[in-house]
């Protein structure tokens, strides 16, 4: 086995094992662990600081919009924004857990139409998450909701993967999402599926902690009573203002090529300004909001070391050869298909580029003698890398969602993966069985 091979599954096997368990930060295994590893591969340091220098370069971007949006909808919460919005999406889930899961699905589908990942959370989760807290559901199931329907949305040819799979193959992006369409309505219908599923259990669990959901009025009024929050924020007289300026910043994101980053930035910056004028009440909400977004900044910054050494130093290449040379030949003609059952921890742990760009180029050559086409290696290998995109540590946007909704990223993992990995695996087997694979 190739010495980077093995220094890159150690370095892996290493940074789960201490985030799953609490041993270490994720901001320390991203920043230290990767480093350590291509040193002791025999990088000298200069050739590993310009792996760190281009790795960061790919997520300060998101780094600085997770810190303007956190602080943006902070300040529209304060100023009560969500309370009607809140109020009016429990009409028409009409009081029921089910429905408002299966709204959250339809929300984040919507909201992905423009396949950019950032809007799409920038949408649901400070929209659904007070609703969530209002009724004391498990956040973990809003992240799951979103990231679901987010994952199966994301096959669209605007979206970022399917631009780099047909890069790859050096095909249309367009003809390779028509093809993919039946399966994407599948996977839309299984996110829907789980929906209904955690609703049962979200509604079990309540009424063992004795809540009845069937009587949804006592228990908002119970949980409203129990809420902590500062009138004087409340500024009730700009909330068409204030709904006008979130709109006009959704709608920047989806129909303007404006950066992400510059947009929040702008907004934050107005919305501070115009709902409270006076300075030192902007700096206790900016300090109010700081903890929210520090430690992941941080983390976001560290895992740009990471994607970076990874990337460019050859590890993802001579990992993914190590897997493909580990195979026996009986089983190489059906690698496109192990490989999009292997989808969802394969790009969890890769991330996107050098999943499309080194390891598909590498599948479609060792089944090509088979007669698998490019195409269909690279349809095989989209279903479990977007599905499970909302749980890499090696997408930028996953810290933008946990940090939104306030949760550790290796709890959503351990909530979130196994049921997105399933829906990959459901979404591949009908696939294979319609012969789109």
């Amino acid at each position: 086995m190739d010495m980077l091979a093995i220094v890159g599954y150690v370095v892996i096997l290493v940074m789960m094992l201490m985030i799953l368990k609490n041993k270490a930060l994720p901001l320390f295994c991203f920043a230290v662990l990767p480093v350590v590893g291509a040193l002791c591969a025999g990088f000298s340091v200069k050739e590993v600081l310009e792996f760190v220098n281009k790795g960061v370069g790919t997520t300060w971007k998101t780094a600085v919009l997770f810190i303007f949006s956190v602080v943006y909808f902070g300040v529209m919460n304060d100023a009560g924004m969500f309370d009607r919005m809140v109020n009016a999406l429990l009409k028409v889930a009409g009081r029921s857990v089910t429905l408002l899961f299966i709204v959250t699905v339809l929300i984040a589908t919507v909201g992905h139409i423009d396949g950019a990942t950032a809007s799409t959370y920038l949408i649901s989760f400070p929209v659904m998450l007070p609703i969530f807290k209002r009724l004391n559901l498990n956040p973990y199931v809003l992240l799951l909701l979103v990231a679901s329907a987010t994952g199966v949305m994301n096959l669209v040819p605007w979206g970022g993967p399917t631009i780099r799979a047909a890069t790859a193959i050096k095909g249309d992006a367009n003809l390779l999402w028509h093809s993919m369409i039946p399966m994407q309505i599948f996977g839309l219908l299984s996110s829907i599926a789980l929906a209904v599923y955690f609703g049962r259990v979200e509604k079990n669990r309540l009424a063992a902690e004795g809540i009845d959901l069937d009587n949804m009025n006592s228990a908002l009024s119970g949980i409203e009573s129990n809420a902590a929050t500062d009138e004087s924020l409340k500024r009730p007289g700009l909330y068409w203002f204030n709904l006008a300026l979130t709109a006009l910043l959704i709608a920047a994101l989806i129909w303007t090529k404006i950066p992400a980053f510059v947009v929040f930035m702008f907004g934050c910056v107005i919305a501070l300004t115009v709902n409270y004028p006076d300075t030192k009440i902007q700096m206790q909400r900016l300090t109010a909001h700081a903890p929210n977004c520090i430690g992941l900044t941080m983390t976001l910054l560290c895992a740009g070391v990471f994607l970076g050494v990874f990337a460019n130093s050859g590890m993802i290449k001579e990992m993914a050869l190590v897997l493909i040379n580990v195979l026996p030949d009986s089983l190489r003609q059906y690698l496109h298909i192990i490989v999009g059952v292997l989808g969802a921890p394969m790009g969890m742990v890769m991330g996107p580029d050098p999943y499309y760009y080194a390891v598909l180029p590498l599948i479609g050559e060792t089944v090509a003698p088979f007669g698998v086409t490019l195409e269909q290696a690279a349809r095989s290998m989209l279903i479990g890398e977007n599905v499970a995109l909302a749980v890499s540590p090696c997408v930028a946007t996953t810290f933008l969602a946990i940090g939104l909704v306030g949760v550790e990223l290796k709890d959503h993992i351990r909530f979130s993966f196994k049921w997105l990995w399933l829906i990959s695996i459901a979404m591949l087997a009908f696939a294979v069985v319609t012969g789109i694979v």
